[in-house]
């Protein structure tokens, strides 16, 4: 497939592209899509570079999005880092049929089977980010997918069951969370078994006093419930998409870097934490606070071999990132290790830890993934260490 059109945008090259769509898609009739790439800036032959995925938002087209590239503070999400590149897929040219959705936010929640089945615009927006991994020099160990309302509800139901291509999600006010409920089957009884890759790391930015965050409390309960990774950062800015509003309410919302995420690299997973801030879903929409879960927690990976993991964890220093916000010096929380390439445990085998002097056997999940109860995190850096 060759570009229909190629332009230059703040030293980035842009190439356009239509396409009809595939059979096994499952459309009930051939449509023409679209979708843009950019390139990365200063773009160097041969050197492979991380991929972005853009999701546009319902009121935004794939010519729109790129409109919106111009000017700071038009969808700043949508401006990916000079040193990548950009992948935008666009859903409006068929919007009847198309959205990122999935489904539509107030459609009954439907049976499990009905509720996994892949909706064509999801097939059509993975198969588009596979022929990108494959015609461009592209890191597959850093593909992350990003959106605005919409885009960011698409994001997190196409991307977060898709763990083993996405390296990390980070969304701009999702407009619902039932696609990535319904995806991860956090609100129906699994079946034995039911098992998704382990997800991206996620950040979610939302507002209490915007509509469309309705369901955060499912997404909350979920990802607790299973371990999921989330970093979530909330606050009464509405259905806000310009950085300098947003940071008036929260300025931490872009402290965590999900560049710095790596899809074959082990991550922790944080529960239960003492400094989490009470969230306002569902009930507390009207409060003025603005607050986080887990949005301290950083981490380093040291050692991931057959019998010994080595993660370091600590908490976000105030010297790190400048913000209105109070740092805490120490935390209390359950970790779970994920995506770990190396120390592989089996269902219900024990291993040991040690952190700060700490120490203790625990018994690996029904999946053999391993959680570490009450461990007291603080800003001074430590080895979280595991053995078989």
């Amino acid at each position: 497939m060759n570009p229909e059109t190629c332009t230059v945008l703040k030293g980035r090259r842009i190439e356009f592209f239509s396409h009809p769509s595939e059979p096994d898609w499952g459309y009930e009739k051939p449509q023409t899509d679209s979708f843009a790439v950019i390139h990365p800036k200063n773009e160097i032959q041969g050197r492979k570079y991380p991929l972005y995925v853009v999701l546009h938002s319902a009121g935004h087209d794939l010519y729109t999005t790129v409109h919106c590239l111009y000017n700071e503070g038009d969808h700043d999400i949508y401006h990916t880092p000079d040193d990548t590149f950009a992948l935008i897929p666009d859903c409006y040219a068929n919007a009847d049929k198309d959205w990122w959705w999935g489904c539509k936010p107030d459609e009954p929640y439907p049976g499990f089977d009905e509720g996994l089945r892949m909706k064509p615009v999801e097939k059509r927006v993975m198969s588009t980010v596979f022929w990108t991994m494959d015609n461009y020099c592209i890191d597959r160990e850093r593909v992350y997918a990003v959106g605005n309302s919409m885009g960011g509800s698409g994001a997190l139901g196409i991307a977060y069951c898709r763990g083993d291509v996405f390296a990390a999600v980070k969304v701009n006010v999702p407009a619902g969370v039932s696609h990535l409920s319904r995806r991860c089957a956090l609100e129906c009884d699994r079946p034995e078994g039911f098992r998704i890759p382990d997800p991206p790391v996620t950040v979610d930015y939302s507002a209490q006093n915007d509509s469309w965050s309705f369901g955060h409390d499912i997404l909350f309960k979920g990802t607790q419930k299973y371990r999921y990774p989330l970093m979530e950062f909330f606050g009464p800015f509405g259905h806000q998409n310009n950085n300098s509003e947003l940071i008036k309410f929260n300025d931490l919302i872009h402290a965590f870097d999900i560049g710095s995420v790596s899809l074959h690299e082990s991550y922790p997973v944080f529960t239960n934490a003492s400094t989490d801030d009470p969230i306002p879903w569902p009930d507390k929409l009207d409060s003025e606070a603005s607050g986080q879960v887990n949005g301290f927690f950083r981490w380093r990976n040291v050692r991931d071999d057959k019998d010994v993991l080595e993660i370091e964890l600590r908490l976000l220093r105030q010297v790190e990132w400048e913000s209105r916000m109070t740092f805490p010096q120490e935390s209390t929380a359950d970790v779970t290790l994920r995506r770990r390439q190396n120390f592989i445990l089996s269902p219900g085998e024990n291993f040991s830890w040690e952190f700060r002097g700490e120490k203790g056997v625990s018994k690996a999940d029904d999946f053999g993934v391993p959680t570490i109860f009450s461990l007291k995190i603080t800003d001074v850096p430590a080895v979280l260490t595991l053995k078989k």
